[in-house]
């Protein structure tokens, strides 16, 4: 069952000195399933950034069509987008984004705070997401006093713990070492396959990508190839290295 679908979606950015416009995308079309982990790669300046912000709501495309669910959010105003992200979206990003003020308990179930949610069905959904995600023990901390993976996982769970329709993860083991890229990866497959959690993450690392169910390839703006996991993840890793070096991707972006 698709989720989201993406339909000739295209953004164009006009010059700053009123030179020629250039195309970030250019009619980028490709289905979400319900339940799928996919992965967006493709080489430096391809689009991909772009086309996660424009899915994601982060930024509105010049034309095409985007929906979620079967239903439209293009043409929501703000404060309709604002709970449309609350209740229907979650975001993981590189940097974390999580506040300084508050403990990790606080920062994941923030979300569920704003949306008045009662206090029962918050520390039940806390206890769930935080034994996934093996954090259990670190909730009474401050993100200061945590390790950069302990902080990612913290960001899964804000990020899951609203049941989104859908998670987006832009570069999310960006500025781990290789461990803790390792276990967030094993954390996030977990919540995929065990709380059939949607995800589509943009990286250039084709470890983290041998996570993912399906990749699709953007180069140019446009949707180049699309490769779907059928063996195992070691095989899976070796066909994206392929598809990257024909693509633009290169091993030093894999780095």
């Amino acid at each position: 069952m698709n989720i989201m679908e993406v339909r000739d979606v295209k953004k164009e950015y006009g010059s700053k000195n009123g030179g020629s416009k250039s195309n970030a995308l250019n009619g980028v079309s490709f289905s979400v399933q319900k339940g799928e982990f996919l992965g967006i790669m493709g080489p430096s300046g391809a689009g991909k950034s772009t086309l996660l912000n424009v899915i994601s709501t982060i930024d509105s495309p010049t034309s095409g069509t985007i929906t979620l669910g079967g239903k439209s959010f293009l043409k929501l105003n703000e404060d309709e987008l604002s709970m449309f992200r609350r209740k229907q979206l979650g975001f993981i990003f590189q940097d974390y984004n999580l506040l300084d003020t508050l403990t990790l308990k606080e920062n994941i179930i923030l979300p569920l705070s704003l949306s008045k949610v009662n206090v029962a069905s918050m520390e039940e959904k806390l206890k769930k997401i935080s034994e996934i995600l093996n954090i259990g023990n670190i909730l009474g901390k401050y993100p200061y006093e945590v390790s950069g993976g302990q902080k990612q996982r913290a960001a899964a769970a804000r990020a899951i713990i609203t049941d989104p329709e859908i998670v987006f993860a832009d570069e999310p083991t960006g500025a781990l070492d290789s461990k803790s890229s390792t276990e967030l990866l094993n954390n996030l497959s977990l919540l995929n396959k065990d709380n059939e959690a949607t995800i589509v993450m943009v990286t250039h690392d084709a470890f983290a990508a041998s996570y993912c169910d399906r990749i699709i390839f953007i180069k140019d703006g446009m949707l180049d190839t699309e490769i779907e996991k059928t063996g195992s993840r070691k095989d899976f890793y070796n066909e994206i290295l392929r598809t990257l070096s024909i693509v633009g991707g290169t091993e030093s972006e894999l780095a």
